[in-house]
């Protein structure tokens, strides 16, 4: 079954339609939220109060199957971590985390080469989600999204609710961002 099909079925009273929608979205919204948040206490927190929204939604009739569940639940999930940035701004609490060096993306597996260009991948790899957790978080979130979750500019747009002119200017700031960041750490960031 699609997950438009399990949302209605869900909405029609069927709880184990749900059972099967969540097993399906929560490795993503999850890992995004903790890429976001930086702490596994804090995302669970949010994954939680994100799904708890989106039954409350769903219960409600507030889905329409338009064939994007996920970007629906994408954008629910954003919007959770935007007021838990907002509480956090208006308590003037500013306290970045520590040791998340973003390890739990990995990409092992995609790179097949001799050892010494498995090295080298590895590091530029560690290099870039370094240089990323330096970013302003609008910029972090997009490239997250664009290559962590293969996500269209189309689909940042609406999860963030914000222009898809708008995702391509965070992305390419981020981009610009990091590749300052690589020159003045003299940093060769070319995968073999």
């Amino acid at each position: 079954m699609t997950d438009e099909e399990l949302a209605c079925r869900y909405m029609d009273g069927d709880n184990r339609a749900f059972d099967v929608l969540l097993q399906r979205h929560q490795t993503k919204l999850f890992s995004y939220i903790l890429f976001i948040v930086r702490n596994e206490d804090r995302a669970n927190d949010l994954f939680q109060e994100a799904f708890v929204k989106i039954i409350v939604k769903l219960q409600h009739g507030k889905y329409a199957p338009t064939g994007k569940f996920g970007a629906w639940c994408m954008r629910i999930t954003h919007n959770v971590i935007m007021d838990w940035y907002r509480e956090r701004k208006a308590e003037h609490i500013i306290e970045p985390t520590e040791g998340n060096d973003l390890s739990n993306l990995s990409k092992e597996g995609l790179l097949d080469a001799n050892i010494e260009n498995q090295y080298n991948n590895t590091q530029v790899l560690s290099d870039v989600k370094k240089m990323m957790n330096y970013l302003p978080v609008s910029q972090r979130e997009v490239v997250y999204m664009r290559y962590y979750q293969q996500m269209s500019f189309k689909e940042i747009a609406s999860a963030t609710n914000v222009s898809i002119n708008t995702s391509l200017g965070r992305m390419r700031y981020a981009l610009l961002n990091m590749r300052r960041m690589a020159r003045e750490n003299n940093m060769a960031l070319k995968m073999e």
